[in-house]
Protein backbone atom coordinates (compact mmCIF):
# COMPACT_ATOMS: atom_id res chain seq x y z
CA UNK A 1 0.00 0.00 0.00
CA UNK A 2 1.44 3.74 -1.07
CA UNK A 3 1.53 6.40 1.68
CA UNK A 4 -1.77 8.64 0.80
CA UNK A 5 -1.01 12.52 0.69
CA UNK A 6 -3.86 14.63 2.63
CA UNK A 7 -4.68 15.46 -0.62
CA UNK A 8 -6.20 12.82 -1.79
CA UNK A 9 -7.58 11.48 1.78
CA UNK A 10 -9.73 15.19 1.04
CA UNK A 11 -10.52 14.23 -1.95
CA UNK A 12 -12.09 10.82 -0.68
CA UNK A 13 -13.47 12.48 2.07
CA UNK A 14 -15.52 15.19 -0.13
CA UNK A 15 -16.31 11.87 -2.11
CA UNK A 16 -18.19 10.50 1.27
CA UNK A 17 -18.57 13.96 2.63
CA UNK A 18 -16.97 13.62 5.67
CA UNK A 19 -15.32 16.90 6.79
CA UNK A 20 -11.47 16.75 7.83
CA UNK A 21 -10.52 18.22 10.87
CA UNK A 22 -6.87 19.02 10.47
CA UNK A 23 -5.84 20.98 7.60
CA UNK A 24 -2.74 20.07 5.87
CA UNK A 25 -0.27 21.39 7.59
CA UNK A 26 -1.43 20.37 11.37
CA UNK A 27 -1.77 17.46 9.93
CA UNK A 28 1.74 16.93 9.47
CA UNK A 29 2.91 18.15 12.32
CA UNK A 30 0.88 15.83 14.42
CA UNK A 31 1.75 13.01 12.13
CA UNK A 32 5.78 13.80 12.82
CA UNK A 33 5.01 13.57 16.16
CA UNK A 34 2.75 10.62 16.20
CA UNK A 35 3.90 8.06 13.21
CA UNK A 36 7.01 6.88 14.55
CA UNK A 37 5.89 5.44 18.46
CA UNK A 38 2.38 4.10 16.79
CA UNK A 39 4.54 2.21 14.09
CA UNK A 40 6.65 0.55 16.26
CA UNK A 41 3.64 -0.44 18.33
CA UNK A 42 2.03 -1.85 15.00
CA UNK A 43 5.31 -3.40 14.56
CA UNK A 44 5.88 -5.28 17.73
CA UNK A 45 1.74 -5.95 17.87
CA UNK A 46 2.02 -8.21 14.61
CA UNK A 47 5.43 -9.30 13.67
CA UNK A 48 5.52 -7.85 10.29
CA UNK A 49 6.91 -4.56 9.17
CA UNK A 50 4.95 -4.69 5.29
CA UNK A 51 1.66 -4.77 7.66
CA UNK A 52 2.26 -2.34 10.37
CA UNK A 53 3.00 0.52 7.64
CA UNK A 54 -0.44 -1.10 6.23
CA UNK A 55 -2.15 -0.41 8.98
CA UNK A 56 -0.58 2.95 10.33
CA UNK A 57 -1.73 4.32 7.01
CA UNK A 58 -5.44 3.37 7.81
CA UNK A 59 -5.06 4.35 11.33
CA UNK A 60 -4.41 7.86 10.03
CA UNK A 61 -6.77 7.59 7.34
CA UNK A 62 -9.36 6.50 10.09
CA UNK A 63 -8.56 9.35 11.83
CA UNK A 64 -8.98 12.00 9.40
CA UNK A 65 -12.49 10.56 8.10
CA UNK A 66 -13.82 10.35 11.55
CA UNK A 67 -16.44 13.07 12.77
CA UNK A 68 -15.07 12.81 16.61
CA UNK A 69 -14.98 16.32 18.24
CA UNK A 70 -11.52 16.17 19.69
CA UNK A 71 -10.93 17.90 22.87
CA UNK A 72 -7.16 18.55 22.29
CA UNK A 73 -3.88 17.07 20.94
CA UNK A 74 -3.61 13.88 23.64
CA UNK A 75 -7.39 13.00 22.99
CA UNK A 76 -6.43 12.29 18.96
CA UNK A 77 -3.46 10.64 20.16
CA UNK A 78 -5.49 8.30 22.12
CA UNK A 79 -8.06 7.90 19.61
CA UNK A 80 -5.27 7.38 16.76
CA UNK A 81 -4.03 4.48 19.30
CA UNK A 82 -7.33 2.97 19.95
CA UNK A 83 -7.86 2.74 16.20
CA UNK A 84 -4.37 1.31 15.64
CA UNK A 85 -5.66 -1.29 18.68
CA UNK A 86 -8.64 -2.13 16.91
CA UNK A 87 -6.57 -2.90 13.89
CA UNK A 88 -4.32 -5.21 15.10
CA UNK A 89 -7.11 -6.81 16.87
CA UNK A 90 -9.09 -6.96 13.42
CA UNK A 91 -5.99 -8.66 11.16
CA UNK A 92 -5.39 -11.15 13.82
CA UNK A 93 -9.34 -12.35 14.03
CA UNK A 94 -8.54 -12.58 9.94
CA UNK A 95 -5.45 -14.81 10.42
CA UNK A 96 -3.37 -16.81 12.54
CA UNK A 97 -0.88 -15.08 14.43
CA UNK A 98 2.51 -15.31 13.21
CA UNK A 99 6.13 -16.45 14.56
CA UNK A 100 8.68 -14.10 15.15
CA UNK A 101 9.66 -12.63 11.49
CA UNK A 102 12.17 -13.48 9.81
CA UNK A 103 14.45 -10.22 10.18
CA UNK A 104 14.51 -10.88 13.45
CA UNK A 105 16.19 -14.13 12.60
CA UNK A 106 18.20 -12.75 10.42
CA UNK A 107 19.62 -10.01 12.90
CA UNK A 108 21.34 -12.37 14.76
CA UNK A 109 24.09 -13.25 12.38
CA UNK A 110 24.43 -9.43 11.42
CA UNK A 111 26.15 -8.51 14.63
CA UNK A 112 29.92 -8.62 14.91
CA UNK A 113 29.72 -9.41 19.13
CA UNK A 114 29.12 -11.49 21.33
CA UNK A 115 26.63 -9.58 23.43
CA UNK A 116 24.90 -7.99 20.15
CA UNK A 117 23.89 -11.56 19.22
CA UNK A 118 22.75 -12.47 23.03
CA UNK A 119 20.96 -9.21 23.06
CA UNK A 120 19.01 -9.88 19.51
CA UNK A 121 18.57 -12.99 20.81
CA UNK A 122 16.70 -12.00 23.56
CA UNK A 123 14.98 -9.43 21.47
CA UNK A 124 13.56 -12.12 19.35
CA UNK A 125 12.38 -14.17 22.18
CA UNK A 126 10.37 -11.08 23.47
CA UNK A 127 8.85 -10.53 19.88
CA UNK A 128 8.29 -14.34 20.17
CA UNK A 129 6.21 -14.03 23.32
CA UNK A 130 4.77 -10.88 22.63
CA UNK A 131 2.97 -11.91 19.24
CA UNK A 132 1.86 -15.21 21.72
CA UNK A 133 0.01 -12.51 24.06
CA UNK A 134 -3.54 -11.51 23.03
CA UNK A 135 -4.26 -8.24 21.54
CA UNK A 136 -5.20 -6.34 24.98
CA UNK A 137 -2.26 -7.95 26.71
CA UNK A 138 0.19 -6.66 24.06
CA UNK A 139 -1.45 -3.26 24.20
CA UNK A 140 -1.03 -2.83 27.72
CA UNK A 141 2.38 -3.77 28.14
CA UNK A 142 3.53 -1.65 24.90
CA UNK A 143 1.32 1.43 26.00
CA UNK A 144 2.38 1.24 29.91
CA UNK A 145 6.44 0.32 29.39
CA UNK A 146 6.92 1.14 25.40
CA UNK A 147 5.13 5.10 25.42
CA UNK A 148 5.04 5.05 28.95
CA UNK A 149 1.58 6.04 29.09
CA UNK A 150 -0.49 6.91 32.75
CA UNK A 151 -3.34 4.05 33.44
CA UNK A 152 -5.52 7.16 32.50
CA UNK A 153 -3.96 7.50 29.45
CA UNK A 154 -3.92 3.77 28.85
CA UNK A 155 -7.64 3.51 30.05
CA UNK A 156 -8.49 6.15 27.44
CA UNK A 157 -6.97 4.13 24.69
CA UNK A 158 -8.22 0.58 24.94
CA UNK A 159 -11.72 1.99 26.67
CA UNK A 160 -11.92 0.41 30.09
CA UNK A 161 -11.65 2.15 33.45
CA UNK A 162 -8.93 3.37 35.05
CA UNK A 163 -9.14 1.89 38.13
CA UNK A 164 -8.42 -1.39 36.03
CA UNK A 165 -5.31 -0.98 34.58
CA UNK A 166 -3.01 -1.91 37.32
CA UNK A 167 -4.41 -5.68 37.53
CA UNK A 168 -4.83 -5.87 33.97
CA UNK A 169 -1.00 -5.11 33.67
CA UNK A 170 -0.30 -7.60 36.24
CA UNK A 171 -1.91 -10.27 35.16
CA UNK A 172 -0.42 -9.63 31.41
CA UNK A 173 3.05 -8.92 32.78
CA UNK A 174 2.31 -12.65 34.69
CA UNK A 175 1.33 -13.82 31.48
CA UNK A 176 4.58 -12.57 29.62
CA UNK A 177 6.69 -14.07 31.90
CA UNK A 178 5.41 -17.46 31.79
CA UNK A 179 5.44 -17.08 27.83
CA UNK A 180 9.27 -16.10 28.46
CA UNK A 181 9.76 -18.78 30.84
CA UNK A 182 10.87 -16.24 33.59
CA UNK A 183 9.88 -15.97 37.27
CA UNK A 184 9.54 -12.28 37.58
CA UNK A 185 9.40 -9.63 34.92
CA UNK A 186 11.47 -6.65 35.93
CA UNK A 187 9.33 -3.31 36.07
CA UNK A 188 11.10 -0.06 34.75
CA UNK A 189 13.25 1.26 37.69
CA UNK A 190 14.39 -2.05 38.29
CA UNK A 191 11.60 -3.10 40.83
CA UNK A 192 10.28 -6.67 40.39
CA UNK A 193 6.84 -7.83 39.53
Amino acid sequence: MRELTVTEIEASAAEADVPLRLDEEAFAAFYERTSRPLWAYLTRATGDRQLAEDLLQEAYYRLLRTETPFEGEQHRRHYLFRVAINLVRDDQRRRRAQPVAETEAQDLDRHPHPWAHEAAADRAGLAEAMARLRPRDRALLWLAYAQGSSHHEIASSIGVKAASIKPMLARARHRLAGLLGARRVRRPGGRDA
